[in-house]
């Protein structure tokens, strides 16, 4: 008589092929469920949770000091952490630490509810060092409470959770037919802005890349504006000049991998450790400037 198993090779042929956003949909699901569950059910399952990942982090980190320790072992590592499964299992047990602005997204993406709760939202612009720009938008832009919501909201949530963060500035909502614009700098504060195509060149076909001071800048036309991005895919920084761009889904497919962005906040739904860096942007006289980092 064949023994009875846990899973069939058909389940596991069927999870080794399953993508790492439907993994990790499933874990969400999850944790959704036992979080329905009653507070005492609910405590002994987070405990479970939480004493699995502590076994699993103990194991990891000695494979990660052990491959740290050998020259040969620092090139796998490096390799191993190239792959979005590994990355993603890394970052959430602290092993790698994400970039600053996919720190920062992250708890931006925290507060969010709360202001959308109140009939407000907020977008990050940029991440300039220790200072973070966001955007404020419905009943937080403008009005005279938007400080408040800002300082007791948004500010304190990243200074909570990423101490580097000193300081965070609101950039004004001003919108045009064609994008959301920033205010222009000062006539004595356009460093760094740089020049690029005229509005007129633009296309609706998809993105549009061009050089700005030695940096590829990629264009997306979101269905809320346009958006400038540097041209490097969050995966593995490889150009994205032939990405396919679908204006339905306001998404963008990287053409080496298949990892797959969201055209208006460059949150990448393949992995989500991964995220597009922003570039400031703004028109005058119908000509589109950018602003490297």
């Amino acid at each position: 008589m064949t023994p009875t198993t846990a899973s069939s090779p058909a389940d596991s042929g069927e999870t080794a092929n399953s993508s790492l956003e439907q993994l990790a949909a499933q874990v969400d699901r999850a944790v959704a469920d036992i979080r329905a569950l009653p507070d005492d059910v609910q405590d002994k399952a987070m405990a479970l949770k939480s004493a699995v990942e502590s076994f699993h982090r103990a194991g990891l980190e000695h494979i990660v000091r052990t491959l740290r320790s050998d020259p040969v072992g620092k090139d796998i590592l490096l390799d191993l952490v190239r792959e979005p499964a590994v990355y993603a299992l890394f970052t959430m047990h602290g092993l790698v630490r994400p970039d600053r602005t996919t720190q920062v997204s992250r708890v931006i993406e925290m507060v969010r509810p709360y202001l959308q709760s109140h009939g407000g939202d907020v977008r990050l612009v940029d991440v300039r060092g220790s200072t973070v720009l966001v955007q404020l938008s419905g009943n937080c832009s403008g009005c005279s409470m938007s400080s408040v919501t800002l300082h007791s909201t948004v500010e304190e949530a990243l200074k909570e959770h990423i101490p580097e963060i000193e300081r965070v500035e609101v950039v004004p909502d001003e919108t045009a037919p064609l994008v959301p614009l920033k205010l222009s700098p000062d006539p004595e504060d356009t460093h760094g802005w740089v020049p690029g195509p005229l509005v007129s060149e633009l296309t609706d076909e998809g993105p549009f890349v061009f050089e700005a001071d030695g940096t590829s800048v990629l264009l997306v036309p979101s269905g809320k504006g346009l958006r400038a991005w540097r041209n490097a895919c969050a995966h593995q920084g490889l150009p994205l000049d032939n990405a396919v761009f679908d204006p339905e889904t306001d998404t963008l497919t990287c053409p080496w991998h298949g990892f797959r962005f969201d055209g208006e906040s460059g949150e990448c739904f393949s992995a989500p450790q991964c995220q597009m860096e922003p570039f400031p942007l703004r028109i005058e006289d119908g000509r589109i400037w950018v602003r490297p980092s």
